[in-house]
């Protein structure tokens, strides 16, 4: 069966599955065992639109980055050539020492066969990073992404003081769809939504898809990990989700499905169109998030059924 190309999957109510990276000092066999089991798994999900595998960076107190995992643009390869899914890895722009640097990194990104990126700036806005700001970087890496057929993205932090405004400067440079933090509430991103879709048809532009990102919980530490993250996890619902922790992946799911419907109910006629991601926040939870990725696969509309026009920020 002919997969579809992420530019296509966007229109309708696309489905990503982000697995976790290995660990950068990881053997050759053991990052092939990695590569054998979640493309197993890929293959045997009712769905799946693309492969998106985010770039996870250490940040000392200056804001230099140290690298822990396995290079994204490697790791996605890898997985998209055994299952045909497209691909999608995510870039900490600021990071790079100059324009030229990351136009040279997104170049050999795409000679590698990697044609769709997330670019994602600085964790910390007192910190002069070299690299570029986020939406430079998406003027730069946006036609060469473009010229291969593949799309620029960004990140949306729902919660964050002046979002929708960021989301609209974002998409006027070029992203064609925005992926969220983890998200365990709907209120703020149905806001940061609703007002991001005021300010496109204000600007006469189409908005770009909003890609809202769940995963499945284990423990507490997967908790201080994802508020590590910087997700968004109030503490009512915390405590509802920790009450019986022998349940709290399952827990996790109900939570996602019943964001997901609210945030969808809620939305009505923004006129932005919505996708799912579902990340594996840690290498033991792989089967939990398939879990996660096949309910949602029962509860996303089939593809063909969105009524409303692809954004045209996808190339």
């Amino acid at each position: 069966m002919k997969r579809r190309s992420l530019r296509e999957a966007l229109a309708d109510f696309p489905l990503f599955f982000a697995p976790v990276l290995p660990s950068l000092r990881s053997p050759a066999h053991r990052i092939a065992e990695r590569v054998d089991e979640t493309a197993a798994l890929l293959l045997k999900l009712p769905r799946v639109d693309a492969v998106y595998v985010p770039e996870l960076v250490d940040e000392n107190h200056e804001g230099r980055p140290r690298y822990r995992s396995y290079d994204p643009r490697e790791y996605v390869v890898h997985l998209t050539s055994r299952t045909g899914h497209p691909g999608i890895v995510t870039k900490v722009v600021a990071h790079f020492p100059s324009v030229a640097a990351l136009r040279d990194w997104a170049e050999r990104a795409v000679r590698m066969g990697v044609h769709n990126v997330v670019l994602v700036g600085g964790s910390s806005s007192r910190i002069p990073y070299p690299g570029p700001p986020v939406e430079e970087a998406d003027r730069t890496v946006g036609p060469i992404l473009h010229s291969v057929g593949g799309v620029v993205g960004n990140i949306a932090i729902p919660h964050r003081l002046d979002e929708a405004a960021r989301m609209l400067r974002k998409t006027q440079a070029g992203a064609g769809f925005l992926t969220t933090q983890l998200l365990f509430e709907a209120q703020g991103v149905i806001d940061a939504v609703r007002e991001y879709g005021r300010l496109c048809r204000e600007a006469e532009i189409a908005p770009a898809t909003v890609v809202l990102s769940f995963a499945p919980l284990g423990d507490d530490d997967d908790i201080e990990f994802v508020r590590w993250l910087g997700a968004n996890l109030p503490e009512e619902v915390e405590h509802a989700l920790l009450q019986e922790e022998q349940a709290l992946s399952r827990r996790t799911v109900e939570l996602a499905l019943s964001v997901w419907t609210e945030v969808v109910s809620a939305i009505g006629s923004a006129g932005v169109p919505l996708g799912v991601s579902v990340e594996q926040v840690s290498a033991r939870h792989l089967v939990s998030a398939r879990d996660l990725a096949s309910a949602f696969s029962g509860v996303l509309p089939a593809p063909g059924s969105r009524t409303s026009p692809a954004t045209s920020r996808a190339g």
